[in-house]
């Protein structure tokens, strides 16, 4: 097939800049995958089949390993108020941010099983174009982070299902630089402020779901 190479002249975010793709894409599934990733061998047939049979399907996400080959996570439950603050201070730390944390990661589940969850990372996301069609593509507003969390909350909105497939997985160099930083020098973080920005618009749209 043809590949179409489409050049910005700026950084249009996560969600503006995979938009140009997905408008211009035609088949029947849309693949959202962020150039840190790398999949395994069969990936998208297993992920393409799974869709073949799976119609109330609108987005499944393989398991998604770091470098050295350990579990990253990503599927999430819809984040509480105070999730910013366990997942970037010390807050995390003590016995409520634990609690929360291992609720809002799955940590209920060995992830080796197929579920149906809230959201998925946004890293590689198999799409079912009549899905995005309805949902509408990524929101432009959110510039990074949380365009994943609100196109799965649309998906959720209109009946469709959002499937975690172990089965495969992908390495995904998730660097997460502003993650590295300490809680104290959050202010000196480009990322951790959109992170932040991005977080009181999602809580504007959607507002807080419970576990």
């Amino acid at each position: 097939g043809k590949i179409k190479f489409i050049m910005n002249g700026r950084n249009l975010g996560m969600g503006a800049a995979n938009n140009l793709g997905i408008r211009q894409a035609s088949g029947k599934y849309v693949v959202i995958m962020n150039p840190d990733a790398v999949a395994s061998k069969g990936t998208f047939i297993k992920l393409f089949e799974f869709m073949e049979t799976n119609y109330q399907v609108g987005a499944v996400g393989p398991k998604q390993l770091n470098p050295d080959g350990s579990l990253q996570d990503s599927c999430f439950r819809w984040p509480g108020f105070f999730m910013p603050f366990f997942r970037r201070t010390p807050l995390g730390q003590t016995a409520p941010g634990i609690k929360y944390l291992d609720k809002f990661l799955y940590k209920d589940y060995n992830k080796e099983s197929l579920r149906e969850v809230n959201w998925l990372l946004g890293s590689f996301l198999f799409c079912r174009a009549q899905a995005l069609r309805q949902a509408g593509v990524f929101d432009e507003r959110f510039f990074l982070y949380f365009e994943d969390t609100d196109l799965c909350q649309r998906f959720h909105q209109l009946g469709w299902k959002v499937v975690y497939f172990p089965e495969v997985k992908i390495f995904h160099n998730h660097l997460r630089q502003s993650a590295r930083l300490p809680w104290h020098k959050f202010y000196k973080n480009k990322a951790a402020w959109h992170h932040l920005a991005s977080w009181l618009k999602y809580l504007k749209k959607w507002g807080i779901k419970k576990f």
